[in-house]
């Protein structure tokens, strides 16, 4: 991840210039590798950069030959060279970054630059003769990105990375909208991602479920984003999601391995000339993952408690697929101690949020001190499936499939905001293979019957199947079955009963009966229903004003009476654990 800031139209942008720069600085964070800034007309970019493709040459901002177009950007675009390719006009490439083909998209086909992006993106580019500035988010909101307005400098707009750029400038924020596009010709927002599934929510799909093809696309998803030039790993908790993750990033490593021993003559990891074998991936001219070297181990990472659930399960993958497994444990104090950094980090005071970012922000933070700047993490995977417990409540596959495009359109407030901000606070960057744009197309344009939880089918039933190799002699398993039929266990829940307990616990010290009649004026409708979710909202408004709130979304199920967002809350949560936390 990188961090972006950007005004366009400022009455004096030589004045702003040195406040512009101090924006920047507030996410050096998530790009601690450089900084750079540029000025053009009435508008300035500030780009903090995190260096995963193009390492030696991809400093920001991007500026084409004759410095008309300028663009800053927080991502990652995994069809780069297809698209160089494909282009029209030739270009001169400045930098092997994957980001710089924007520029000449941008020049060939204007607004609709980010309909032909595949990857993860925030970014914003200025064309200086047409004094005109085009910012666009990736279609489900992965990378973080806000837009501001300020009632002191009307007619100027303000992009940024994450909210605490914005608020010191801005006195209207709202969170960029995943899938769509600004204009400042137009001062608009508008959609381009408009595929049917999300477009047309009342149109049922009826498309049977090709178990062969779900599994071909998940893998070219993770292949992709195996694209680096740094050490890289995986989140693994154990659960379903992270563990086909881990199982498919071990194989192509093995897959690579191979290809390049017969490329170089290399053997046990060493290349012909003696030297140790490097990381350098990347995607070639036909979109496949390519390794001229033997890569290095796989390493996959998990968190909890002493004895969590999801670390004895993580345990067991990682010796199943033979990865270099990192377990890290905190404990209740050292989550506690972390809420105000992890709300200022993340800029939410959701409950299931918060619970869940306390770990993944402190594992994070070990990732980082090993020196791994990717991970590839497990998001999405739920909402497209129905993965969350109270999907067995479901009334019908309408319903179902409503429910699940209502928790894809809100991921942005949710989970992609965790795995972006918990991990980007310590200038690490995850990539979601479940929410890969041709992924999404086929699974979404299943016949949600298929995804029912019905007797004898476990939630997520078809993703698991899918993966289920028990008819295959010919093909090694992905994972042991008690781990690709286990039972859905939510993050906050998996790192150890006792975290959610603690934070229950605690809120009790620090928020009274009578502080819960009487919410403060100013939070208007948006009333804490429980002292946890009371609390969290005190300590966002500590760092935050209260204009920003907007931005945030609770975290609720339907279709069951309980609010606690829990899944450990919901009836069917059967699977017996043993909780020595």
């Amino acid at each position: 991840m990188c961090g972006i800031f950007a005004c366009h139209h400022h009455p004096n942008v030589q004045q702003f210039k040195p406040t512009a720069l101090k924006m920047g600085k507030a996410v050096r964070h998530r790009g601690p590798d450089w900084s750079g800034n540029w000025i053009a007309n009435n508008t300035i970019l500030v780009h903090e950069r995190l260096s995963i493709v193009g390492v030696d040459s991809g400093a920001q901002p991007l500026v084409n030959d004759d410095e008309t177009v300028s663009l800053a950007v927080n991502g990652e675009i995994y069809n780069h060279r297809i698209l160089r390719k494909g282009l029209k006009e030739p270009y001169n490439f400045k930098t092997h970054s994957d980001c710089e083909v924007i520029i000449p998209l941008y020049l060939e086909h204007d607004i609709e630059t980010p309909r032909f992006l595949d990857g993860m993106f925030s970014w914003v580019l200025h064309d200086k003769k047409q004094d005109r500035v085009i910012a666009a988010r990736d279609p489900m909101g992965i990378t973080s990105f806000y837009l501001g307005r300020s009632s002191k400098t009307p007619g100027a707009v303000y992009f940024a990375s994450e909210l605490k750029c914005l608020h010191p400038v801005c006195d209207n924020i709202i969170s960029f909208p995943p899938g769509h596009v600004y204009d400042s010709n137009t001062d608009k927002l508008t959609r381009y991602y408009d595929p049917k599934w999300l477009v047309e929510p009342d149109n049922i799909p009826t498309k049977p479920v090709d178990y062969k093809e779900l599994r071909a696309t998940f893998e070219n998803s993770v292949r992709k984003r195996l694209m680096a030039e740094v050490p890289y790993g995986v989140l693994l908790s154990g659960g379903l999601d992270s563990s086909l993750v881990a199982s498919i990033a071990q194989r192509e490593k093995l897959r690579l391995d191979e290809l390049a021993k017969k490329r170089n003559g290399t053997s046990n990891g060493v290349e012909a000339d003696g030297h140790a074998a490097g990381h350098l991936v990347g995607i070639d001219d036909s979109n496949e993952l390519a390794t001229v070297n033997v890569l290095p181990d796989l390493h996959s990472f998990s968190i909890g408690l002493p004895n969590a659930p999801d670390g004895i399960a993580a345990k067991e993958v990682a010796d199943f697929l033979g990865t270099k497994h990192h377990t890290f444990t905190f404990t209740i104090e050292d989550g506690l101690n972390a809420l105000s950094d992890v709300i200022f980090h993340l800029e939410t005071f959701d409950v299931t949020t918060i619970r869940a970012s306390t770990p993944m922000f402190l594992l994070s933070r070990k990732i980082k001190a090993m020196g791994v700047k990717m991970v590839l993490s497990g998001e999405g995977s739920d909402e497209i499936f129905g993965g969350y417990l109270y999907f067995h409540a479901a009334p019908s596959k309408a319903a179902f499939h409503k429910e699940n495009i209502r928790r894809l359109e809100n991921l942005h407030l949710a989970d992609c905001l965790r795995a972006n901000k918990s991990t980007s606070a310590w200038g690490v960057e995850a990539r979601v293979p479940f929410l890969d744009k041709k992924f999404l197309e086929v699974a979404m344009n299943i016949d949600p019957e298929e995804k029912l939880i019905k007797p004898g089918r476990i939630e997520k039933y078809i993703l698991r199947k899918a993966f289920d190799t028990t008819d295959e002699p010919e093909t090694a398993p992905y994972l042991p079955d008690k781990i690709l039929w286990r039972q859905k266990e939510q993050f906050s829940d998996g790192v150890g009963y006792g975290w959610i307990d603690a934070l229950k616990d605690n809120a009790e010290k620090h928020v009274t009966d009578e502080m819960m009649k009487n919410p403060k004026a100013e939070w208007g409708e948006d009333i804490p229903d429980s002292k946890e979710a009371y609390w969290y909202r005190t300590m966002f408004d500590e760092l935050f004003p209260s204009y920003c709130a907007s931005t945030v979304m609770r975290w609720t199920p339907i279709w069951v009476k309980q609010t606690d967002p829990s899944g450990r809350a919901i009836e069917t949560h059967n699977q017996k654990y043993e909780d020595k936390a």
